[in-house]
């Protein structure tokens, strides 16, 4: 005869779920006692020594100029912090587009059966990677840029580029920029309108999408005509005189420290994406070669795609750390976020809420890029 034992509730100090909790309230309560010590003692040393602690700084006068840029020494510290983060994201977002063009192509080729290619990649990788950023962004300044000759001896190319010690001068637009975003999203819409209505016809029918020979025409003929439309021009740099007029001028500063981060990072990410390509299975390559794929099309429609759902989380980290390693302008006195705080420190305003609010700033930054490369990995993960 059978006998069924009552479950019973084991007592609280015994209970799995209740001893979890417990210890995850300890850890948050140390952490929180360990951050109100902390805050405390800035409070009273600062008090002690007659430091502010409030954010009243901002609204005083920055006392600094700002080069290359219309900011003057009597406008407030923050309108100079708002300067700052513009050229923190002037820097971070060419530089993700050109690491990453870079670091594919430089993976890419890390694999190639060309020999001179392959070392010559690998040797690339090798020497980059195992340098300090902060020396590749001095040696970039001071060997790249100060190198440079005078204006009226500068080097040019054509009506593209002209390079001097003031910086590198490119082709630039003219007129309203609120325009030429419009008419970017416009035709921007109308490509990826069109890159989708060819994958579907390819789903439906079989026949070859090549979404990407009708969304790309499309897209640079919206692009162009809609901006001579609305008045958009372009200005191709040219010497006059001792200076150089049309186009935009990058400085001397902001292009060495665009050159050493793209340099730096896009050695990471082609490891990344080096280990990513070979972490495709092999049989999916020779599935590909079965079915008389070029060496092109087997890598830009089979084994990209699956590389770059491995490569994307730690891509992301990259880009991190390329937005963080953007302080390093301050070495080269480029007036990125960090180069105006520590200025506005050196003009009296108060160290700790300054560096408070720039620890705020990047926290902010970094969770927003970090939230937009999540959202591409989430489109990209397997469906279950």
């Amino acid at each position: 005869m059978s006998q069924v034992v009552a479950a019973t509730k084991p007592p609280f100090w015994r209970d799995v779920k209740t001893l979890a909790w417990a210890f995850q309230l300890a850890v948050l309560g140390l952490f929180i006692a360990i951050v109100a010590v902390l805050v405390n003692n800035v409070r009273v040393n600062s008090t002690n020594q007659g430091i502010p602690t409030g954010f009243g700084f901002l609204d005083q006068p920055a006392g600094f100029p700002i080069p290359a840029n219309d900011f003057r020494t009597s406008q407030p510290v923050r309108e100079a912090v708002v300067e700052g983060v513009l050229n923190t994201l002037r820097v971070v977002i060419v530089g993700i587009v050109l690491a990453t063009l870079l670091g594919v192509a430089v993976g890419i080729g890390r694999l190639s059966g060309n020999w001179l290619i392959r070392n010559i990649t690998r040797v690339y990788v090798e020497v980059i990677r195992n340098v300090p950023l902060l020396g590749i962004v001095i040696f970039t300044y001071l060997a790249a840029v100060l190198s440079m000759p005078r204006v009226d001896e500068s080097w040019t190319l054509g009506s593209f580029a002209i390079a001097n010690v003031r910086g590198m001068s490119v082709p630039w637009f003219t007129g309203s920029g609120l325009m030429l975003w419009l008419v970017a999203i416009v035709a921007g819409a109308v490509g990826y309108g069109l890159y989708r209505w060819r994958q579907s016809v390819m789903n439906a029918t079989g026949e070859p999408a090549r979404a990407l020979w009708w969304s790309l025409p499309a897209f640079a003929l919206i692009l162009f005509w809609g901006a001579v439309l609305v008045g958009i021009g372009v200005s191709g740099p040219s010497i006059d005189g001792r200076s150089v007029s049309g186009g935009i001028t990058m400085q001397p500063e902001y292009f060495a420290l665009l050159v050493a981060l793209v340099l730096y990072t896009a050695s990471h990410i082609a490891e990344i994406f080096r280990g990513s390509i070979q972490a495709v299975p092999q049989g999916q390559g020779e599935a590909a070669s079965a079915m008389a794929l070029s060496g092109w099309q087997r890598m830009r429609y089979v084994v990209l795609p699956q590389a770059l759902r491995i490569a994307l989380p730690p891509l992301g980290n990259q880009y991190l750390n390329l937005m963080k390693n953007s302080s390093l302008g301050f070495a080269i006195s480029y007036f990125e976020l960090t180069k105006v705080t520590t200025t506005a420190i050196g003009n009296r305003a108060p160290a700790v809420p300054a560096f408070m609010m720039l620890m705020l700033l990047y926290l902010i930054a970094s969770l927003i890029l970090s939230a937009i490369v999540n959202v591409f990995n989430r489109r990209m993960a397997i469906q279950q």
